[in-house]
């Protein structure tokens, strides 16, 4: 008879030894494996780091920190020697115009000057008037200047017939005249003036009857001089008679020779 072959059983304790196996190989990573509720180190190591974990902050040793020491450079000791004067800068803008300054002390006066070109023959220079007044004058409790009412000549405009004077516009020798007439029993009292100083005068007394009278003179005259007749003031009464048909007072001048 053939055998007869048995099924064949697997013996427990071997196959649980077969489950096992692998089970137990793979303990020893699982337990390697970090738990991830672990923290990881606070620090790190190199291969060339001492193996010993570093100090904590409360146990290391307190160190000593020196004070910052400032260097000073006596800089007059390294002056060198001074440079070359550099270029001129470029000038600023002109400042605010200030107030003027107080005026100097006159300086002493320059040595006279050389002749001028000879001027024009056709050019002469000339100045003359003649004036005249028609009304009485009689004095009062000031000095007053004689006015004129009536125009002869006024060359040039030179005798002001609003002020009673005669301008100098050309400077030189002049000739002036005077002539009026007195009023009876009272006194007659004229200064012919050269700006505000007498020159000459013209008096006549009281009288009985009324004359004619008359004062010349010649003066030299600078630049914007002036020449007038002034009414002298008295205690008693002073006065010039005339009337207004005739004319009784007359003043005249003109130029002699202008200054060279």
């Amino acid at each position: 008879m053939g055998r007869t072959c048995k099924p064949h059983r697997e013996d427990p304790g071997v196959v649980m030894s077969g489950f096992f196996l692998p089970v137990l190989l793979l303990l020893p990573l699982v337990a390697s494996v970090p738990s991830p509720s672990r923290l990881p180190p606070k620090y790190c190591r190199r291969c060339c780091d001492h193996l010993e974990p570093p100090l904590s902050p409360s146990s290391r040793p307190v160190t000593y920190q020196a004070p910052e020491v400032r260097t000073f450079i006596n800089m007059t000791i390294l002056k060198g020697d001074k440079g070359d004067r550099g270029e001129r800068g470029t000038p600023g803008k002109a400042g605010a115009e200030g107030p003027p300054g107080s005026r100097g002390v006159v300086g002493p006066k320059g040595s006279k000057g050389q002749a001028g070109a000879p001027g024009d023959p056709c050019k002469t220079q000339n100045s003359a008037f003649s004036v005249g007044r028609r009304k009485a004058l009689h004095s009062v409790e000031y000095y007053q200047a004689m006015l004129f009412d009536t125009v002869f000549v006024n060359t040039g405009e030179h005798f002001n017939m609003f002020k009673g004077k005669f301008y100098c516009y050309v400077p030189g020798i002049y000739f002036f005249n005077i002539n009026i007439h007195t009023w009876n029993f009272k006194e007659t009292y004229l200064h012919l003036m050269h700006n505000e100083r007498e020159q000459v005068i013209l008096y006549a007394q009281p009288s009985d009857r009324s004359i004619m009278q008359s004062q010349s003179v010649m003066l030299n005259l600078e630049l914007n001089d002036e020449v007038w007749v002034r009414l002298y003031k008295r205690e008693r009464e002073n006065a010039i008679y005339s009337d207004d048909v005739d004319i009784y007072i007359t003043f005249n001048g003109y130029l002699v020779a202008p200054t060279v």
